[in-house]
């Protein structure tokens, strides 16, 4: 298997702020709505790319898999909030949801590491502890292997056995 290349990238916007919406009406037709990128997501794709272009990152070729993990901004509370939930304080931090961050870091990264996200195979995301690094999320990328199916296992789809309209006469609805 091919080693991943990893990128440190900054913190992602929400989706909810990557997407702007204007109504347009134009002279003489109705109006219309407009989705364009916000100036947001704009900084936030020229600052991947730049960081792809300094790393001298080829823009890879056939299918690849995925892997980020978002660091978000630890709160200057976090030991309180520690010391209140040892186990649970990081889920009180506020994050954008594995999701989102999934459709803003495809967004950001076409183009620039891959022509078209149909290479993308395989996408895994996970939220870490907040530490006490800027917010961030670390994406690896490599190219995508099939795993090999294990050997003797029966993938055959159960057959389906359609019954005539009249033999749903009898249900109790």
């Amino acid at each position: 298997m091919t080693a991943p290349t990893f990128l440190v990238l900054p913190y992602p916007p929400s989706s909810n702020r990557y997407w702007r919406t204007r109504v347009v009406t134009p002279k003489g037709r109705p109006p219309f709505v407009s989705t364009y990128v916000s100036d947001e997501a704009e900084h936030f794709k020229g600052d991947v790319a730049r960081r792809i272009l300094l790393a001298r990152m080829p823009k890879a070729e056939g299918p690849i898999e995925i892997a980020y993990t978002l660091f978000p901004h630890r709160p200057l509370d976090w030991a309180t909030r520690a010391k209140r939930d040892p186990n649970g304080w990081q889920y009180t931090v506020q994050c954008i949801d594995l999701d989102n961050a999934t459709k803003v870091l495809v967004d950001a990264l076409k183009g620039v590491l891959f022509d078209d996200d149909r290479w993308i195979q395989k996408i895994t995301g996970v939220r870490a502890i907040p530490d006490q690094h800027p917010a961030r999320v670390v994406v690896a990328v490599r190219p995508w292997r099939p795993e090999p199916i294990q050997p003797g296992l029966d993938l055959a789809l159960p057959e389906i056995h359609r019954q005539p309209i009249d033999d749903y006469a009898d249900l109790p609805f």
